[in-house]
Formats: structure tokens, sequence, C-alpha cells
């Protein structure tokens, strides 16, 4: 159970964190400028659900991306192509429910992307259930194979729950990375079929107001002795967007603050899903390279350095205590997945 702050500390919060949303909005206008609309897909009903992602070289990821999503009920995409060479563009302008924009410019001086996604959310959104996800990311959440999104969404209306609260859930191969081979089209998750299934920790965040979970095969594994940066695993993937609204890090936490407070303080469990996060096909040894040389991803890259270095060495992540993924029903088991009152 949470100990709440006090009223002025609170208050005192909350007014930086409008300042920064403000700061937040009037970069993603400015940063308009960056994006070229390629293809404007077919006009979207008002109840649409839409999916916004940054993409870049994901053409082994993305025909089961739009797959799973499309199954999920999502109404339409809108991509931000960020300079791919593999041949993902133009295989998102032959999609028929795709908007596709593109830019030559700076991941990192977007603030990794998310001022483009800003803006675009800004100009689209409104009043949308949104999916914001990478696409090495595939939401996953209590009954999602037998319940659409949109029954999903219609009980979150009903609680006044405006977003999914959810933990990325690493998976990876039992073997060397470079071995973990998947063609395109074909599900990641036969290919990678392994997770660590107790090693987290969950800090709170006051000034954000937000939850910040940590563990996995790579804080194991690439941040052992620094558990500290190892990267954040909670997100809001699935969110009723708001003109007023704007992402501060990736979807790991929102402006106005109030909107990361999607977990129970009473002891209780409230809906959650999980994000299956792709990253380590065997592609991620070559891209560890590229990935270290362009130096996008980080604020601080030289202190990724290393992490880029073991990667691109394709090691092997899965240990005895590693478990086999076997779908949401182990997942709640295991307590990193609630239906909470989504029955």
């Amino acid at each position: 159970m949470l100990t709440p702050l006090p009223f002025w500390q609170d208050q005192w919060f909350a007014f930086r964190m409008h300042w920064k949303r403000r700061r937040y909005r009037a970069r993603a206008i400015a940063r308009a400028r960056d994006l070229t609309c390629l293809k404007r897909g077919p006009r979207w009903g008002r109840g649409a659900i839409l999916l916004f992602c940054t993409i870049r070289n994901e053409i082994e990821r993305i025909d089961w991306f739009l797959h799973h999503y499309r199954a999920l009920g999502v109404g339409h995409f809108i991509f931000v192509d960020n300079a791919s060479t593999d041949g993902t563009r133009a295989h998102l302008l032959a999609q028929p429910d795709a908007t596709v924009y593109a830019t030559e410019a700076s991941y990192k001086r977007a603030r990794f992307g998310m001022d483009w996604i800003n803006w675009l959310m800004l100009r689209h959104a409104r009043g949308h259930w949104c999916v914001v996800a990478d696409a090495d990311e595939l939401l996953i959440y209590p009954h999602w194979q037998t319940r659409p999104l949109r029954a999903l969404t219609d009980w979150l209306d009903a609680q006044g729950q405006p977003a999914l609260p959810s933990m990325m859930l690493e998976l990876y191969p039992k073997g060397p990375l470079d071995q973990a081979a998947c063609h395109p089209g074909i599900d990641p998750v036969q290919a990678l079929n392994w997770f660590d299934a107790g090693n987290y920790t969950i800090t709170h965040k006051p000034l954000l107001d937000c939850l910040l979970v940590q563990g996995g095969p790579r804080a194991r594994c690439f941040f052992a002795q620094t558990p500290e940066r190892a990267p954040t695993l909670t997100k809001l993937p699935l969110i009723r967007w708001n003109w007023h609204n704007a992402w501060v890090n990736s979807t790991h936490s929102i402006l106005p603050r109030h909107l990361n407070r999607q977990f129970a303080t009473d002891g209780g469990e409230g809906v959650s899903g999980l994000l299956l996060h792709t990253k380590f096909l065997a592609t991620v040894v070559e891209k560890a390279k590229i990935e270290k040389a362009r130096g996008e991803h980080f604020g601080n890259a030289a202190v990724f350095d290393s992490y880029y270095d073991t990667v691109a060495e394709a090691p092997d992540l899965w240990c005895a205590q590693s478990t086999r993924y076997e779908g949401w029903q182990q997942m709640e088991d295991l307590g990193l997945m609630s239906r909470g009152g989504w029955a």
C-alpha cells in the first residue's frame, strides 16, 4: 500500500508537471516539420481503435505485428518510418489500413520518437482509444484470444479507467541469440519462448506518480552490477487519448500525471496486460552493432556500449531459472498480469 504524499508536495509536483506537459506539447508541434506524409489511409470512424508506431528496419516483424493487432481489433495504423533501408517503408505503404509518415531526422533529438508520436496523436487521436507500441511489442491481456480490444475498452470506459497498465515481458530463446531465426509472417513467440518469472522490482516514482518495474533478462545479464540502469518495463500501451495529454518517456509515463496511477493503491489488483517483447530475434545481433554506431537510442549512449557489445556476441540468455512461456493464464498465475474486475 502506498503512502500518500503531503498535500503541498503533491500540488508542487502537479505544478511542475503541468509546465513540463506544456513544453512537451510545444516540442511536438515544432517537430511536426520533421514528418512527411507519404500515404494517408482511408478515413476511420469515430469509434476506431488506432495504433501509433515509430519504426525502423523491422521487415522480419511487421507482417506478424499487423496480423496480431488487426486480430485484436485495431482499425487503423499510423506509422512513422525513421529512415528504413530494408523494405519496411515500401511494405507499410502497401497496407490498405495504414497512414505512413516518413522522416530522416534524428530519433534521439525527437526525444526518441516521442515528439513525433505526441504530434500525430494530437492531430489524429483525440477521443480515440489508441495502442502505442514498438514493432517488437505485442500487447496481450486476459482473454485476449477470445475478447477483442473493443470489449476491453468498453469495460474500461464503464470503470472510468482511461488506460491499461502493462509490463513488458522480455522473451528470449534457449541458446545463442543468433540462432533465434524468425521468417516474416511467423509469430516471433515461436522462436522466443522463454522468460524470467520472478526477478522483478517495483518502485513508486512520486514526481510522475508512476510505477517503475525493472528486472528480466536484460537486468540479469547486462546490468547485474548497475540494476538501477536496467530498462524500465512498465508501460501504458492502451489509452483513451485526450488533446492535452503528452508522453514523457516512451509510454512508460504520461502527463497529466494522474493518468499514470493505473494501479491499485489499497493492496488489491486492477486489470493489467503484458507487452510480449520480441527484441531478441537473431537480427538483434547485427542490429546491436549498427545501433551502437548510430547512438540514437539512449540519452547517455556511452553507458550502454558494453550492453551493445555483449549482445553483438550473441550470448545465451537462458538460465536454470528460465520459464517457458505458455500463455496469459500462466502470466496471471505468476502475478505478472491481472484480470482485476475484468472477468
